[in-house]
């Protein structure tokens, strides 16, 4: 349940960047640039969302302690 928290959580955090660099292209280069840098980014937040959210939720291993 956990790692569904995070996925939502990082993916809005995402979807923000990606809307707002989206724009400010928009605003520069027009919007075609616009669509382009959204969707590349759009579905790249959703692959580092993902990584972000399994590596949070990791089960951590303690330290061996050598003999």
């Amino acid at each position: 349940m956990l790692l569904i928290v995070y996925y939502v959580v990082f993916m809005i955090v995402g979807d923000f960047a990606s809307y707002f660099l989206g724009l400010f292209v928009e605003y520069a280069w027009g919007p075609v640039a616009s669509l382009w840098v959204f969707l590349i980014l759009y579905f790249l937040f959703l692959w580092i969302a993902w990584l972000l959210a399994v590596w949070m939720t990791e089960s951590k291993k303690a330290p061996e302690i050598p003999a």
